[in-house]
């Protein structure tokens, strides 16, 4: 689960390498009884770039969208079982829901297919 002000590795080759989480778009799930809006595995989010290299092709100071493609989180399936991930991860994508990068490093969550990333799941080494 990401909420506003969680850490994210970014998992694309866009020069980015790490982002905070400014707000959760399009939900308004809680979690336990907390009213803050979390997000889950194909969720979009804002994020402020915080590490980037120094030849990277996004501003800094500007306010970008990703979408979530690993959780630490366990995230049930309809099958009953559970996925999870050692780290969060996202992916930069521009304003058609496209990845601005054009490799994708490590594992993705299937549920990405769902909801119609089929972009980033072809891009991806393993889907999970």
């Amino acid at each position: 689960m990401i909420q506003q002000e969680s850490m994210l590795d970014i998992a694309d080759n866009s020069g980015v390498k790490s982002a905070q989480c400014i707000k959760v778009l399009g939900r308004s799930g809680t979690r336990k009884g907390s009213s803050r809006p979390v997000a889950s595995i194909g969720d979009v989010i804002c994020v402020a770039i915080k590490k980037s290299l120094p030849n990277c092709q996004l501003d800094d100071k500007k306010v970008h969208k990703c979408v979530i493609i690993r959780t630490k989180t366990p995230v049930k399936r309809a099958d009953g079982s559970y996925v999870r991930f050692d780290s969060n991860a996202a992916v930069m994508i521009d304003a058609d829901s496209n990845p601005i990068g054009t490799r994708i490093f490590g594992a993705v969550a299937r549920e990405l297919r769902e909801k119609n990333y089929m972009k980033i799941i072809s891009l991806a080494s393993e889907v999970v």
